[in-house]
Order: C-alpha cells, then structure tokens, then sequence
C-alpha cells in the first residue's frame, strides 16, 4: 500500500509533489496546509489524514491538533508539534 506523506505545503502544491502522491492509497499531512484548498485538491488523490500546523489560523479550527488511527497495519500518532 503506498501512502503519501506531506507536510508545510503553505498553501502550495507543486506538480512534482502531485505526480509524487499519484497512485497513494492515503495521504497523510502533518500541518501547515495554509488553505482549504490544499486538502480540496489532495482529497482528489486519495484519502487524506491532516493534522493542524501552527501556520494554519481559524479557517482550520475543524483540524485536529493531533491525530490517533491505525492504517495499513500500522499504528500512527500525527501531531504537528
């Protein structure tokens, strides 16, 4: 299972990390995503995991500041900070 795993994009995703995350199955992205938009367009790739960075103000008060799940087996602990 690949898994795409990202983080401080600050409101920009290039199209080399685009082509990077093609063909993920989950995406995990460790804060600093700066705009909705960002997560928009990575949920297009694949399901995506997000924790809250310390760059990103009130629009993300729904993102969690750390995240506990289990993935593909493993066990994972998300946290910005």
């Amino acid at each position: 299972m690949k898994i795409g795993i990202i983080s401080d994009t600050h409101g920009l995703l290039r199209p080399e990390v685009i082509k990077a995350l093609d063909g993920c199955k989950a995406i995990l992205h460790g804060g600093d995503i700066n705009k909705q938009e960002i997560i928009d367009q990575l949920e297009e790739i694949a399901p995506i995991y997000v924790v809250r960075g310390n760059n990103d103000s009130n629009w993300a008060d729904h993102i969690p500041m750390f995240l506990d799940f289990e993935l593909a087996g493993l066990r994972i602990y998300m946290s910005h900070i």
